[in-house]
């Protein structure tokens, strides 16, 4: 049996590459769009990528699933749930596809795959016990998707959280309450191979350690461990979730109807500044430019998004850029292909063009007219609350404006930002902070493209709050 997991770091995200060795052929758990990855993967490993499955209908990320079946795959995916979390993409398709039950198997060559349905994360959502049929009838792990973590459990609330589906989370929260009485009963020894590892949206406590076991699970995951009672359990997981960014709804929806066939990756055209400026205010477009913040505030083209090629790149810009928009980057040329990527697997196509920093440095020398960000420290943001000259905005988690803000601070999650601008303050210039400054220029950023006046505070928020004794006891 051949088993490799693939990580993606920015979505915190794994994939799992499986394959029989005596037959040479393979599938793949929880693909990602990008699918060419995987089969050369396989090859490398003389093996033949064969079929794909899939645990559940993804919210943070668009699935690979439809653009393996386009290419001739078999692909697994579930079928258990209610009716308004189906793969309707896959019903009645001509796709060569298997809907799957509780109870239901599969095999590539050896190795079977046992379906475990395993709710509340999602209504459809499965697992797969494997068992490796050369070796034993008996499984010797379970690929949990996003049911069980390594230190955590899937979250519950997406449904209503993400998806907009209103009072589903309290009762997901109960169904999962069930299944992870299911999980308790299973073997102690099977390893377990989550969906995620730390830094992902889908869990509040994942931990960074890529496996696990199920005993140790059943021991130590602190979502477990407050299973005690339905109640217990139901108010302890939805305690503190954090705001799902604002592409999750758009990434249900088009992983449950279909996502589009992508075929080949876009190739955006190296082009001018002036194009560039040209190109955008004559179109549905955006500037996505991914230098550092103290760069982007100094010096940057009216109007353009900031997001750094980071962890919270497809994060940024999946909650900053609607999916009819085209997109034009300023980029180091070697990121490109990485950016582009990035922007697929979170549905953002319409990669158009693209220019350096450094062409951008010779715009600006030549006279071409670039703007800039006032940047300020918590002590001068106080001078402007005292004078009445500006507002000022949170744009930290709500569970972490809750452990302490300022008394006049407006909080939105800098990820759903886009969808609450109506709330935000335009009688004054806004300050905007969070918790360092990172999350806070990408806000910035987005308010100025929608017409804010901004002051963009470049400071650490704890020290300012513990000063002026502005934090809750349970923070300090």
């Amino acid at each position: 049996m051949f088993f490799q997991q693939i990580f993606e770091e920015k979505l915190a995200q794994y994939a799992y590459l499986i394959g029989c060795q005596r037959s040479g052929e393979a599938i793949i758990i929880d693909p990602m769009r990008d699918v060419d990855r995987y089969k050369e993967l396989a090859r490398k490993n003389n093996l033949k990528l064969v079929a794909a499955a899939e645990t559940h209908i993804h919210a943070d990320y668009l699935s690979g699933l439809r653009e393996l079946a386009e290419q001739g795959l078999k692909v697994y995916a579930s079928d258990e749930g209610d009716e308004d979390w189906k793969y309707e993409w896959l019903i009645d398709s001509d796709y060569d596809h298997k809907l799957l039950k509780d109870g239901d198997e599969f095999s590539i060559g050896n190795i079977k795959f046992t379906t475990v349905y395993s709710p509340g994360h999602t209504p459809e959502h499965v697992s797969y016990l494997v068992t490796d049929g050369a070796a034993t009838d008996e499984p010797m792990g379970i690929l949990s998707g996003d049911f069980v973590f390594v230190g955590d459990v899937g979250r519950p609330d997406l449904l209503e959280s993400a998806a907009g589906q209103k009072g589903a989370m309290k009762n997901s929260a109960k169904i999962l309450y069930q299944s992870l009485q299911r999980f308790k009963e299973m073997p102690e020894y099977l390893q377990l191979w989550p969906g995620h590892g730390a830094g992902s949206a889908c869990g509040k406590a994942l931990g960074a350690v890529p496996e696990s076991t199920v005993g140790y699970e059943q021991r130590f995951n602190g979502s477990i461990r407050a299973a005690i009672s339905e109640q217990e359990f139901v108010d302890y997981i939805l305690d503190g979730q954090p705001e799902p960014p604002l592409y999750f709804s758009r990434m249900k929806r088009d992983n449950k109807k279909g996502p589009k066939v992508l075929g080949e990756m876009p190739h955006p055209e190296h082009i001018s500044i002036e194009k560039m400026i040209g190109d955008v205010r004559l179109s549905n477009a955006v500037i996505v430019d991914t230098r550092n913040r103290t760069e982007f505030m100094n010096k940057h083209i009216q109007g353009a998004l900031l997001s750094p090629m980071n962890k919270q790149f497809n994060t940024i810009v999946g909650s900053y850029v609607k999916e009819d928009e085209d997109i034009y980057l300023i980029i180091d040329q070697d990121k490109v292909e990485d950016a582009v990527k990035d922007l697929v697997r979170v549905g953002l196509d319409n990669v158009k063009g693209y220019a350096t920093p450094d062409q951008l440095e010779e715009f600006s020398k030549k006279g071409g007219e670039l703007f800039i960000t006032e940047t300020i420290d918590f002590e001068k943001a106080e001078e402007y609350l005292a004078k009445g000259e500006a507002n000022i905005l949170d744009v930290r988690k709500k569970s972490e404006f809750d452990a302490g803000h300022h008394p006049e601070a407006k909080n939105i999650a800098h990820t759903r930002l886009l969808d609450r601008l109506e709330e935000v303050p335009n009688n004054k210039p806004v300050m905007v902070h969070c918790k360092s400054g990172a999350r806070a220029s990408a806000a910035s950023a987005m308010l100025e493209r929608a017409d804010f006046a901004v002051k963009y505070i470049d400071d650490m928020v704890e020290p300012w709050l513990e000063k002026n004794n502005w934090t809750t006891a349970e923070a300090n």
